[in-house]
């Protein structure tokens, strides 16, 4: 629930819709720049397509950031597809350097050899890619690489629902415990309310523990049995991620003693006197309540911090600024959402709850939507970057629905606010309820009266027993009697339709808020729309399909970068066009058909099914657009995809695709 308020006037609501409207609507007209967020491989020994006269010692890769890898993450495959290394990845990285390097076996013979690797990026994605190289000339190969994927299987799919939970515990703690100290300070003594907080605490700590277990098999094997291999959870704890797992389980240890402080001493200190407090009593209350605001607030946000350390927020451009800017989005998130969740539990299982706690829980989600709009602005602008990337990218079409389900959950806020608008025990309620729970009391007291008369008529030898037996018969009915009330008030809420109206809204913001949930844990594992577009050269290319072929491959696609002198078609001819070694020609005509002489043209290769690729390709310019390239390796047949990169100028360039079948 966002903006409610017991009256019916419109300002608070407005603001609301205002606010979240222009924010939300900027984000389609500021996405623009370039960056990426995932590590890329940048070079390796031997290079790409390189032949050498002897065979190496090892195989080393470089990447752009830190990635993490397991034991067998990278694979060397010799022609017949047999492994060619001795599985023993060995960290090269100094500096600012990130490298790893693999050891091979003595006395490889000569051919071509596919090196396939696999790894998680610092912000959790898999990544993967395959190159050749050829010792003494190359050779055909038959090179098939395994089909298993770091972050994929049983353990991927455990590990994503291992992250969903952890979110939904944060909220809950984050959200439950903000409601209790800023909007319901007598809710502290709820048991409802204090299950739910508690519930949260427990549900965090538990799914930290499974990502810490299931992040070596997850970054490495793939096998849940290696969930429990002591080494490679010693592996896992010298990483980015391992260190941020043990840091919120280091600070779910605070907030643990948060927790008890909250619902002991505080909630004793909340709880209705049948006196009135001291001055120094107010006084030590007040003290309390600003520890805990401000220790809470300093707990929640390390709990953030570790997911800002090891997600999307720590790599990418402005990573200093975007790790406390998604610190402050997690909080709003868990702020508004969680305190959602503590609201409905207060509807639906406290006997009572002041009109007053609504109205403040109102301008604190006021203020979180606001906050979350902001920092989300900037995330969209950070992690999509451009408006192609926003329709034609995973990440961009996932944003777009959250933008969408946070529509929604505004616009049920707006019949929330009604409801809360006819809000409120009715007084008259209140009275005829205590005034039927005191007759109970009299009525009970009669009873008890009649009971221990009769009792009294008996012989005095049975003194004793009287005595004890009205005592137990004394307990029973004051039992009775609460049993009574509690039920007679429980009638009393139920029967107030602006209760009801209020309830069910809320029900289904908690619905839509769920939802919300799990679309943000397949967001913060997505692949951001700046590397994607990058990555699959969507800047204005054309997809095709070419049929089969057998012999010689020859293409002819059309391209326009956009600028002055951009349009044209480029004809690419692929010789044997068959796995090994071909001979590649590109011609770049202009629209008149001559040869249009560009600075630039680029090829890559990708087998999407085998994950190998992309493959890069740079042909040298012979003539006037025309360009070559020899001993163009293909490691194996399949359904390839080529990109073609043309530049046209400084600024000017696309890419164009197509898929060909290489036999």
């Amino acid at each position: 629930m966002t903006a409610t308020a017991p009256r019916f006037g419109s300002a608070p609501l407005v603001r609301l819709l205002l606010v979240t409207t222009v924010l939300l609507g900027t984000v389609f007209t500021v996405l623009s720049g370039t960056a990426s967020a995932h590590a890329a491989l940048t070079g390796s020994t031997p290079e790409d397509g390189a032949v050498v006269a002897t065979a190496p010692k090892d195989i080393s890769l470089t990447f752009s950031e830190q990635v993490a890898m397991g034991d067998n993450s990278i694979r060397v495959l010799d022609p017949s597809s047999k492994r060619a290394d001795t599985g023993k990845i060995r960290d090269l990285s100094s500096g600012s350097t990130v490298a790893y390097g693999i050891d091979l076996h003595a006395g490889l013979p000569d051919g071509t050899y596919t090196v396939a690797w696999q790894a998680v990026s610092a912000d959790s994605h898999p990544i993967s890619g395959a190159f050749t190289f050829s010792i003494g000339a190359p050779s055909k190969t038959t090179a098939t690489v395994p089909a298993e994927e770091a972050g994929g299987g049983v353990v991927g799919v455990l590990y994503d629902i291992a992250r969903y939970v952890s979110y939904a515990g944060f909220i809950l703690l984050v959200g439950g415990a903000a409601f209790v100290l800023g909007c319901w300070p007598r809710g502290a003594s709820v048991r409802p309310l204090q299950r739910l907080v508690v519930q949260g605490w427990l549900t965090l700590t538990a799914a930290t523990l499974v990502l810490l277990l299931l992040r070596n098999p997850y970054t490495g094997s793939g096998e849940l049995g290696d969930a429990f291999d002591l080494g490679g959870l010693r592996d896992v704890l010298a990483t980015k991620t391992g260190a941020a797992l043990v840091s919120r389980l280091l600070l779910l240890g605070a907030a643990a003693l948060f927790v008890a402080v909250l619902f002991g001493a505080y909630a004793k200190r909340e709880t209705p006197r049948d006196r009135e407090e001291s001055e120094e009593e107010s006084k030590e209350r007040k003290d309390l309540t600003f520890g805990l605001a401000i220790g809470g607030t300093v707990v929640a946000a390390g709990i953030a911090g570790t997911w800002a350390l090891a997600e999307h927020a720590s790599t990418g451009i402005q990573p200093g600024l975007a790790m406390p800017v998604d610190v402050l989005h997690l909080l709003a998130v868990a702020t508004w959402l969680g305190g959602l969740a503590a609201l409905l539990v207060a509807l639906y299982r406290a006997p009572s709850l002041e009109n007053a706690a609504v109205r403040r829980f109102s301008r604190i989600a006021f203020i979180s939507v606001v906050v979350l709009a902001a920092t989300g602005l900037y995330q969209s602008w950070r992690q999509v970057g451009s408006w192609s990337a926003l329709w034609g990218t995973s990440y961009g079409q996932l944003l777009l629905v959250k933008v969408g389900l946070v529509g929604v959950l505004v616009g049920i806020a707006w019949f929330s606010r009604r409801w809360t608008g006819r809000l409120g025990q009715r007084a008259e309620a209140e009275t005829e309820a205590k005034a039927q729970t005191e007759t109970g009391v009299g009525v009970g007291a009669e009873a008890e009266a009649a009971t221990g008369s009769e009792t009294g008529s008996g012989a005095d030898t049975a003194a004793a027993t009287t005595v004890v037996g009205d005592s137990e018969r004394a307990t029973q009915l004051a039992r009775q009697k609460a049993a009574l009330a509690t039920a007679r008030q429980k009638r009393i809420r139920d029967a107030d339709p602006g209760r009801i109206g209020l309830r069910r809204s809320v029900l289904a913001e908690a619905g839509v808020a769920v939802v919300l949930l799990a679309v943000t844990t397949v967001l913060t594992s997505t692949e951001p729309g700046r590397t994607a577009e990058q990555e699959a050269g969507a800047t204005g290319g054309t997809a095709a399909t070419a049929p089969a072929t057998e012999g010689p491959i020859a293409l002819t696609l059309p391209f326009d970068t956009g600028g002055e002198n951009g349009k044209g078609t480029v004809r690419l001819s692929l010789d044997p066009g068959r796995s090994g070694a071909n001979a590649m020609h590109i011609y770049v005509d202009g629209p008149d058909g001559q040869p249009l002489d560009v600075p630039e043209v680029k090829a890559a290769f990708t087998l999407t099914a085998q994950q190998i690729g992309p493959l890069p390709i740079t042909p040298e310019h012979l003539a006037p657009g025309h360009w070559s390239a020899d001993a163009v390796q293909i490691p194996m047949p399949g359904d390839w995809q080529l990109q073609l990169t043309i530049r046209t100028s400084d600024i000017d360039q696309t890419t164009v695709d197509k898929n060909v079948k290489i036999g």
